[in-house]
């Protein structure tokens, strides 16, 4: 192995760039391989007339630490998120806001205010967080969220209107699917966790420039190289170390990071014959589909917070992305996971969002323009006991970053970012080297 590390990334998502950055900190050579022309993998942004829109509209909670980091690290300004205190609006049912005090107290006294939840919902969400901190929020065995909810006694309006909404948006799989150990993980780190654990983080740029684009420049201005366009087909071994089928330069790689989605990892490793037990693994994930609707009205629409929920029979959360600093009237609807929506045609969809929303909000300017982006493999199914990969694999030199790799968590884009540092710290580890210790900037 070279004195300085040669490591190639192929994937330009959240892991691809998160791992990249921390391998330069740490004294590595990089070279990132995006096949696409726009960064951000199946975080990024899609152009439709003089806009540009999110393939699906993303929030981060103040938990997100390892995400907030990384902005930080590669210059991303804190104003370009808009920040919130937790909030869950339903125009004309139900708002549970968390105070101004620190927790738990935020959450306490929030739920005692909230506005159209009775007293034997407010009792119940109580039940289930002094459960689940009583068993230390372990789940065991782990099993569908919806048993978890059903044992804890949780009311039907509670569950419809703030536990499946949060497990369906936080897992993106189904409340009778979703793996409750997971579910409360997610709980224990926002919810139960310091009052700005729970703020609402929505980015007021698009999914590509929060971070992959800045990231990009900060590779760039330290030396290293950042591809696009240019897709990878193949990892060959080569001389004790790897060459990439698509690399123009033939470089010889002493690590490769694959942070592509999981369904490409197969035709990368077909020529290594040690990695079939992590393809195996991976074909054994099943995935979930999200869609977004993008509706830009003629005129300002009103909303009560830039993002509510919607309790109607397809749409699950709408932004006010005129809230956001993006153009007057357009709003972005967000269904999680497989559904009824998928039953119907495009255009029937968008009118029927059109009336969920004015339902919710009243009337609404007349429709100019709109663009429903289905990202159909968005995110594994996170169900009980699932079996995920883990970083490291048995082929040696090749890893996986990710979020779909083995974490406490779901497929999120903070645990994305915590997938590339890891195992970007892995390999920095075992050449030898630490984080933060070649220090530019």
């Amino acid at each position: 192995m070279s004195a300085t590390p040669q490591v190639a990334v192929i994937g330009g998502g959240y892991a691809g760039f998160a791992a990249a950055v921390t391998l330069a900190r740490g004294g590595a050579r990089v070279s990132l391989f995006e096949s696409s022309r726009t960064l951000g993998g199946r975080a990024r942004v899609v152009e439709k007339l003089d806009y540009g829109l999110d393939n699906g509209q993303h929030i981060l909670l103040g938990a997100y630490d390892e995400t907030l980091r990384m902005l930080r690290l590669v210059g991303v300004r804190p104003n370009v998120l808009e920040t919130r205190r937790l909030a869950l609006v339903y125009p004309g049912l139900c708002e549970l806001r968390a105070a101004a005090l620190p927790a738990p107290l935020h959450l306490a006294l929030g739920l005692l205010r909230a506005k159209g939840l009775s007293w034997a919902d407010k009792r119940a969400m109580a039940r289930l967080m002094s459960q689940l901190k009583r068993q230390a929020y372990r789940v065991e065995p782990d099993r569908p969220v919806s048993e978890l909810l059903a044992g804890s006694g949780q009311t039907e309006t509670l569950t419809r209107l703030i536990w499946a909404p949060l497990c369906v948006a936080a897992l993106n799989t189904p409340v009778d699917q979703a793996s409750a150990q997971v579910f409360a993980n997610v709980l224990k780190d926002s919810l139960a966790a310091a009052a700005s654990a729970s703020d609402l983080l929505i980015p007021r740029v698009d999914l590509s420039e929060l971070f992959p684009v800045p990231a990009s420049r900060w590779l760039a201005m330290r030396g290293h190289q950042v591809r696009t366009a240019e897709p990878i087909k193949a990892i060959e071994a080569h001389e004790g170390g790897y060459r990439l089928d698509g690399d123009p330069w033939s470089t010889r790689y002493d690590q490769v990071i694959i942070a592509t989605a999981p369904y490409h990892v197969a035709p990368l490793v077909a020529g290594l014959p040690g990695m079939a037990p992590v393809v195996a693994c991976i074909d054994a994930l099943h995935h979930e589909p999200i869609v977004t609707s993008w509706l830009a009205f003629e005129g300002p629409v009103k909303f009560p917070e830039p993002m509510i929920g919607l309790d109607g029979s397809y749409g699950q959360w709408a932004f006010d992305r005129a809230a956001l600093g993006g153009p007057e009237g357009l709003v972005g609807v967000v269904i999680s996971a497989r559904g009824a929506h998928q039953e119907i045609s495009r255009e029937a969809l968008e009118m029927a969002l059109v009336a969920e929303l004015q339902q919710a909000l009243g009337p609404l300017p007349a429709l100019r323009w709109s663009k429903t982006i289905t990202e159909k493999r968005a995110t594994f199914a996170c169900t009980p006991g699932l079996q995920r990969p883990a970083a490291s694999t048995p082929e040696p030199g090749i890893w996986l970053a990710g979020d779909y790799v083995d974490s406490p968590y779901p497929a999120t884009l903070e645990a994305a970012v915590r997938s590339g540092v890891g195992t970007a710290r892995s390999i920095l580890k075992r050449c030898g080297l630490k984080e933060g210790s070649l220090l530019m900037g």
